[in-house]
């Protein structure tokens, strides 16, 4: 079954001294959130990006399906970290992004993890969607169980 998203923003003044705000989501997960051109280029404040939102949608995304990924090969993770980080250059858009992902995975050596981070990385739906991004790396850990 397919599922819709909304988020609903809402805009004000000119790109450089105007300001935003996430005012919802379908969930109501997120909301009353402000963005403005220097959060998004120059790393400041308290204000969220674009290109943060989809950090945080491809670091879960990747995760979901790498655990999906482990748990149909037979070996369910315990637990799975992952970052992504976004480079947003002014001028040319999202330029690079970073996966990093560290997993305790019992019975799984260091080859099969890397394949279904692999497989995860090119195969989730968010992957598919930045597909047009210059270069989107991977780095994946298997950690030990304890």
């Amino acid at each position: 079954m397919a599922t819709d998203r909304k988020a609903e923003v809402t805009w004000h003044g000119d790109l450089m001294s105007g300001s935003g705000r996430i005012d919802s989501v379908t969930s109501g997960a997120i909301g009353g959130l402000d963005v403005d051109w220097l959060a998004r280029s120059e790393d400041v404040g308290s204000k969220t990006s674009p290109e943060e939102l989809i950090a945080a949608a491809y670091a879960s995304c990747f995760s979901m399906a790498l655990s999906n990924g482990l748990g149909q090969a037979g070996h369910p993770a315990e637990e799975l970290k992952t970052s992504a980080t976004v480079t947003f250059q002014p001028g040319e858009g999202i330029t690079k992004i970073a996966l990093s992902v560290a997993g305790t995975v019992p019975g799984m050596d260091d080859g099969a993890f890397q394949q279904a981070a692999e497989t995860a990385k090119e195969n989730c739906p968010v992957s598919k969607a930045l597909a047009g991004v210059p270069e989107i790396t991977l780095r994946a850990r298997l950690a030990t169980s304890t």
